[in-house]
């Protein structure tokens, strides 16, 4: 199965809309949203062409291919404007002999033991670092990248990880978990 896994579009919709024509363009099976998907967060600028019910259109078109985690800046109200769930805040995949933990990352599962994987976000920069006792992926940000990072996503595919520039598609990492 191929899954686009990103996060942080904190309710931009030129970025949503950017995703979305990815998305298709992937031919992906599922769309992995890690969190903060409407509202930019008190730390970080508007993001481009900022409309959470605009970016809510487009996911909710989707909806059929998502499944999502909640993040830091995601609200109690936003399950009143989505036609999917917004509540789990950690989803467990079994791949091979590892298990990948899919959160939004500002909170660390205490459940991580040696060989297995944390996919997240939150942090906006784009990372694949083997920690004492798990690999630490990070699919970087839709919308509001930072430390010079592209606007990003990540397709897992066959045990590889691509990240992936949101506005130019091109892959400028890739890795083998």
């Amino acid at each position: 199965m191929k899954y686009l896994i990103c996060s942080d579009i904190h309710g931009s919709a030129y970025y949503c809309r950017l995703l979305a024509a990815r998305f298709r363009e992937e031919g992906a099976e599922k769309l992995l949203l890690l969190g903060d998907l409407l509202y930019h967060g008190a730390r970080n600028p508007l993001p481009r062409e900022y409309s959470t019910l605009g970016c809510a259109e487009i996911l909710n078109s989707m909806k059929e291919h998502i499944v999502c985690v909640k993040g830091n800046c995601d609200s109690e109200v936003d399950p009143l404007v989505l036609d999917f769930p917004l509540e789990a805040d950690l989803l467990l995949m079994p791949l091979a002999e590892r298990t990948l933990f899919f959160t939004h990352g500002h909170k660390t599962p205490a459940l991580l033991k040696k060989g297995d994987v944390l996919v997240c976000g939150h942090f906006h920069v784009p990372a694949f670092e083997e920690r004492e006792n798990y690999t630490y992926v990070n699919c970087g940000s839709v919308s509001i990248p930072k430390e010079g990072s592209p606007h990003s996503y990540l397709v897992l595919e066959d045990r590889t990880l691509c990240w992936k520039d949101v506005v130019t598609g091109k892959v400028f990492k890739q890795e083998r978990i």
